[in-house]
């Protein structure tokens, strides 16, 4: 295939990347899917997972963020 490309993507961009998907296919499902309308419908898909993404993450704390940091720095004991 001459066309192929190769993405490298950290978890947070997968995750971000797969919500988008998952609006992307109930968007086109409420609106027709055209040449015309796709880049604005798949710009408004990845806005929307951004914007969830940053409100979970406003509102959410994961174990890691709740763990005493020794000396300041990242550290967690394994």
């Amino acid at each position: 295939m001459a066309n192929e490309e190769f993405l490298h993507l950290q978890h947070s961009e997968s995750v971000v990347a797969s919500m988008s998907a998952t609006i992307f296919s109930g968007l086109i499902q409420t609106v027709e899917l055209s040449t015309v309308n796709e880049d604005a419908l798949v710009d408004r898909s990845i806005a929307i997972a951004i914007k969830l993404a940053r409100r979970a993450e406003k509102l959410v704390k994961s174990d890691e963020e709740w763990v005493k940091k020794e000396g300041g720095s990242a550290f967690l004991a394994v």
